[in-house]
């Protein structure tokens, strides 16, 4: 006997919109009937709280900003003033986009720009590298490479792979603030590049930032070739369809236009006040009843796409960063969050999907069905079947496989992969994470852990420089960690770890490891 929902449940639990074709399964979350009306009233919060957002009302509070990216996509909502800029930037972002690829925006030496490198981290660097990855070819106007991290060896192997043609490079520089440091350290690093290449940086750097920033006065000062305004009201983790999205989308030859139009269908249909019509709130209540509201169980992202390989670390900065708080809006200490992993299939199959099902009970599945799973007609590798029709057999058959083990699962399906889908497959995300931010009570929009690691990582800095200006005040002394930490007043486990990052990286520090790190010595060593 079969354990799946009958057909009748399966009907009921399928919404299925016309335009965007998105279809919402969630017939195998096992979601009582009664679940909306018991939880009717953060129901009602969650729409509320959305219709404030939406009316430009100030409900990221600890930061006293408006949360306005969904004006992105519809500017008629946007306070009197805001719609016409958002159009306008619009307008200049294709503008300039063509300037590039039509040869009118050259680099010196009248040389065409045909690379693309991107600086920035977080938002500033996942939205456009979903989005690339997700809809660009080897036909695309420019190729594109990251600095997404301060990793040294990463950013000379992004170098590398330019071979030798940073004259014909455009670098996109992403900052709010422009004191970012892993993206300031970025353009440090570029702007040394190019100098060494004998390049003036500024005749091949473009600003995304926030007006008067360092980062725009930087730029204005050294003469770059374009600032585009990033706008206050808008997070980086939701920044896709503001300039930091848009601009390097449209330089890679993205229709931004389609993009835009596909987010904003879904947010049209998810404004809608019936909760059974709201793919997004369903989505958000979906995922409340999984983790009994208080995220006990992980999201696990099965898109069976390769273009989507960039999907699931999208979402989790998306989720995580907006519902991983301590603190819920009464200030009670909740801990709330939604953990987020996942890879693509059929890739995982052979991988974690053995644990999903025979391991434990902890998660949720979200499989991401593109029906059209190829442009070309393809040949056939058994006689009548495709590898599409593969993909979608291990689709349907880990679906299968893991609810007859009592795992649950969601299912979105868009019938192909295109700007338009894309746009609003990150629209049905986006207001699913801010309906369940309003269903747990928690602000969604700030991030005071990720600013907390910040000034933990400016302190081992400032360690960093006192251990180092020790050693060097003693040189040719031979001390230990706990040696240092006492002279200097610090904690001996991170002067620990300060002088051995010292040693990897300082020729003249020199490390003798003993039998423990107590024994450990180091010293600096004399010219």
């Amino acid at each position: 006997m079969s354990n799946n929902p009958t057909w009748q449940e399966f009907s009921r639990n399928l919404l299925r919109y016309s335009d965007p074709d998105i279809w919402l399964d969630l017939s195998r979350m096992a979601i009582p009937a009664g679940y909306a009306d018991e939880n009717a009233e953060i129901i009602k919060r969650a729409m509320d709280e959305m219709r404030r957002i939406e009316a430009g009302e100030i409900v990221n509070t600890d930061e006293g900003r408006m949360v306005g990216h969904y004006w992105l996509r519809t500017p008629a909502l946007a306070p009197e003033g805001l719609g016409p800029e958002i159009k306008r930037t619009i307008a200049e972002i294709k503008a300039f986009a063509s300037g590039v690829h039509k040869g009118e925006i050259l680099a010196p030496g009248n040389k065409t720009f045909c690379h693309l490198l991107l600086i920035g981290i977080g938002g500033s660097a996942l939205g456009p590298q979903l989005a690339i990855d997700a809809l660009t070819g080897p036909d695309a106007p420019m190729s594109v490479r990251y600095f997404d991290n301060t990793d040294p060896d990463g950013i000379d192997r992004e170098l590398a792979a330019l071979d030798g043609e940073l004259d014909r490079t455009l670098a996109l520089v992403i900052s709010k603030s422009g004191g970012t440091k892993e993206t300031r350290n970025g353009m440090l690093e570029a702007k040394a590049a190019y100098e060494t290449a004998g390049l003036d940086f500024g005749k091949h750097a473009v600003a995304i930032t926030a007006p008067n920033s360092k980062l725009d006065k930087f730029a204005e000062e050294n003469n770059w070739i374009g600032r585009f305004a990033m706008e206050d009201w808008v997070g980086g983790r939701t920044s896709i369809t503001s300039v930091v999205g848009l601009v390097p989308m449209a330089l890679s030859g993205i229709n931004i236009d389609q993009f835009i139009a596909g987010a904003a269908a879904t947010d049209a249909k998810t404004r809608e006040s019936n909760m059974r019509d709201n793919a997004s709130m369903l989505l958000a209540i979906a995922w409340h009843h999984a983790g009994e509201g208080r995220g006990t169980k992980a999201m696990v992202i099965l898109p069976y796409k390769d273009r989507l390989r960039l999907l699931s670390g999208y979402l989790q900065q998306l989720v995580m960063e907006s519902l991983g708080k301590e603190l819920d809006r009464d200030a009670q200490q909740v801990h709330q969050g939604i953990t987020v992993f996942g890879n693509k299939g059929s890739t995982d199959q052979h991988a974690y999907v053995q644990q999903l099902r025979d391991g434990p009970e902890n998660f949720f599945a979200t499989f991401i069905e593109i029906r059209k799973t190829r442009a070309t007609a393809g040949i056939e590798v058994e006689p009548g079947t495709t590898t599409g029709d593969y993909l979608e057999g291990f689709l349907r058959g880990t679906r299968r496989a893991l609810f007859d083990s009592g795992r649950k699962s969601i299912t979105i399906s868009i019938p192909c992969l295109d700007a338009y889908y894309l746009g609003s497959l990150v629209a049905l995300y986006e207001r699913a994470v801010s309906f369940y931010a309003g269903l747990i009570n928690i602000n969604a929009y700030h991030q005071p852990g990720v600013e907390a690691g910040k000034a933990a990582a400016e302190q081992f800095l400032q360690l960093l420089n006192r251990v180092e200006t020790h050693l060097q005040s003693r040189q040719g002394q031979s001390m230990t960690a706990e040696n240092i930490a006492e002279a200097i007043s610090t904690d001996p486990e991170e002067t620990f770890h300060a002088l051995w990052h010292l040693a990897a990286n300082r020729p003249a520090v020199i490390a003798k490891p003993g039998t423990s790190p107590a024994e450990d010595h180091f010293s600096l060593a004399g010219e």
